[in-house]
C-alpha cells in the first residue's frame, strides 16, 4: 500500500474521529446512529494512521505530494 493521503487530510480525519467518539461517549449521539458513526470514526482514525484510503485508489485520488 502506497500512501495516498496528505498531512492535512490525515489530521482532518483524525479530528473527525475524535469528535465522533466524544459525542458518542457523552451520549449526544446514541442508538444505531451512534454505533454507525462510531464505526465510521474508527475507520477514519485507522486510515489516518496508516495514510492510505482504499476509496481513493479506484478514483486515482492522491492528497499527498508525489515523491
Amino acid at each position: 500500500m502506497k500512501m495516498n493521503m496528505g498531512g492535512a487530510d490525515r489530521i482532518i480525519r483524525a479530528l473527525i474521529a475524535v469528535a465522533i467518539a466524544v459525542l458518542y461517549f457523552t451520549n449526544v449521539i446514541t442508538g444505531t446512529l451512534g454505533i454507525v458513526l462510531l464505526i465510521v470514526g474508527a475507520v477514519f482514525l485507522l486510515t489516518s494512521i496508516v495514510g492510505f484510503c482504499p476509496l481513493y485508489a479506484p478514483f486515482g485520488i492522491r492528497t499527498c505530494p508525489k515523491k
